[in-house]
């Protein structure tokens, strides 16, 4: 597998449609290398993992480089989902990560998952529109009340499950119960809050996941040769591609992916 241009490919394909929709590879490139290439769902999950916090990253960088985080936020979601990601990791540990049960589930869990994925889409949409409707002058900051933070905290606690047990769940659909709980806040902001979040998430996860020897990490430098460039590159067609089509288009692609995985 040492430099299968195949899988150079499949990075960076997954990398451009990640530069240009802003939508996480994980809910792509997971599915993709279950059904294209046969990886089991536990190393797929594994691997993508890592992936993920590596390439994140990045948008971390950038996020804060424009002041676009809130890390009040992001702190009260890993509150959350990084003891979730630990409990789960050890329930994998003790039921098996290699069961055939377990990687049934976790093909189970990422077809609902994929599907909710590409609701999620339509929703954010929806919601971006309804937010400049509502706030046409701007929005300002305001500080989350108590029960806003618990139930931030609890958005954490299901993320970490999700995301530890099928790589998906921190992207598009965190983002919708975000825009629900901080209608108040810039989307950009929450954006960026989101992503610095995923991070921490997604390197705790993975890093477990390599404890359970589910990550190969041949295949992740191979992922990353590709995927790298094609983020930059779908950057910066970013502004001259619609949008709204290749998130419509995505959300299709992520709903036959979400069926063939269900059925």
């Amino acid at each position: 597998m040492i430099f299968d241009p195949l899988y150079i490919g499949l990075g960076f394909l997954v990398g451009i449609i990640v530069g240009l929709t802003g939508v996480g590879g994980g809910s792509l490139m997971t599915p993709l290398l279950i059904f294209v290439f046969g990886i089991k769902p536990s190393l797929a999950v594994g691997t993508d993992l890592l992936f993920a916090a590596i390439t994140k990253a990045f948008g971390v960088v950038k996020h804060q480089q424009h002041r676009n985080i809130d890390w009040r936020i992001t702190g009260l979601l890993s509150l959350g989902s990084i003891p979730s990601a630990l409990l789960t990791l050890w329930w994998l540990r003790n039921a098996s990560i290699d069961s055939d049960v377990v990687n049934l589930y976790m093909k189970k869990v990422l077809g609902i998952m994929l599907f909710l994925t590409a609701a999620a889409i339509f929703l954010t949409q929806l919601l971006r529109k309804k937010r400049v409707e509502q706030h046409p002058h701007g929005f300002h900051s305001n500080h989350a009340p108590k029960n806003r933070q618990i139930m931030t905290v609890l958005l954490g606690l299901v993320l970490g499950f999700l995301v530890t047990f099928s790589s998906v769940g921190a992207g598009a659909v965190g983002m919708v119960a975000l825009y629900a709980l901080y209608n108040h806040s810039p989307a950009v902001r929450l954006v960026g809050s989101d992503i610095a979040h995923a991070v921490p998430l997604t390197l705790v996860a993975g890093l477990g996941h390599a404890s359970l020897g589910s990550v190969d990490f041949n295949l992740l430098l191979v992922l990353l040769l590709g995927s790298i460039p094609g983020i930059w590159l779908g950057s910066h067609w970013s502004a001259k591609a619609s949008e709204r089509l290749l998130r419509m288009l995505l959300a299709v692609i992520l709903t036959i992916s979400g069926y063939k995985l269900l059925v």
